[in-house]
């Protein structure tokens, strides 16, 4: 007997916020959690910053228009935390 594959649907539905972490509601009902620290400009940014989020990529990605960050689900699901910042050497 086959096992039926649910149709996974990585757009995201919502996102949230707490103190130490964020949240991202996927379409097929998956919640992904990640802490805030992997992300400093959300770390940095004020709740109001942190609320105006807006889905983008075709519903695959999140961006934040006050702060300048973009997120994918493909890299949330990954566990994919920011890229550090290059310090210049002169």
């Amino acid at each position: 007997m086959g096992i039926m594959a649910l149709s996974a649907d990585e757009r995201v539905k919502n996102v949230k916020f707490n103190n130490d972490t964020m949240s991202v509601d996927l379409y097929d009902g998956r919640t992904i959690t990640v802490p805030l620290v992997w992300y400093p400009k959300l770390l940095n940014a004020a709740p109001k910053q942190r609320s105006n989020w807006e889905s983008c990529g075709g519903g695959y990605g999140i961006h934040w228009p006050d702060i300048d960050e973009d997120l994918s689900t493909e890299g949330l699901l990954r566990g994919a935390p920011a890229p550090q910042a290059r310090k210049q050497t002169v």
